[in-house]
């Protein structure tokens, strides 16, 4: 899969709304809340084009059963992926092409306040947010098809940032 970065796009914020009110549906009583997290989240930074979902749910149980709702839809259920008490699905155009992820949370979790932390502190600090986003681009050059070297690559900052972003909102 070809890692590219691309100029912030103000439609990212009108995509985020449209498939929020899908999965909102799917996701019924269950859910909390739907919150627009990653780089797409951020105003006036590069970005993977991949709209990142962030959804509180009341029972991470009942996620594990809307996984047929969620397939309906075009989301493919990925099971904690990695992450324990995620729930993790992702929606592509094409196998090369992913447009959609939604990292799925029970109320309560840190993953929440890690995440959102983050996505506020980079809104509220642009310079930060410009670092991150001219890191973003030079990684993208250096792994253009390697997803693991860009993570990778980005890991380091993105703790730094993580670590100000949660003294950040315990002061605020």
């Amino acid at each position: 899969m070809k890692v590219e970065v691309v100029p912030p796009d103000p439609a990212w914020q009108e995509e985020f709304q449209k498939e929020s009110r899908q999965l909102a549906w799917v996701m019924g009583e269950n859910i909390v809340a739907i919150h627009h997290i990653g780089s797409t989240a951020i105003p006036g930074i590069y970005a993977k084009p991949i709209i990142d979902f962030l959804i509180e749910v009341k029972s991470i149980t009942t996620t594990d059963e809307q996984n047929g709702a969620m397939a309906a839809i075009g989301y493919e259920a990925m099971g904690e992926f990695g992450l324990a008490g995620r729930r993790y699905f992702r929606k592509n155009r094409s196998p090369e092409v992913r447009t959609h992820n939604a990292h799925t949370y029970e109320l309560g979790s840190f993953e929440i306040i890690r995440h959102l932390a983050f996505r506020d502190y980079m809104i509220a600090h642009p310079n930060d947010a410009q670092q991150y986003s001219k890191l973003k681009r030079q990684l993208a050059k250096q792994y253009s098809h390697d997803i693991e070297g860009y993570m990778d690559g980005k890991d380091k900052f993105v703790k730094i940032m993580e670590q100000k972003a949660l003294l950040w909102q315990a002061m605020t």
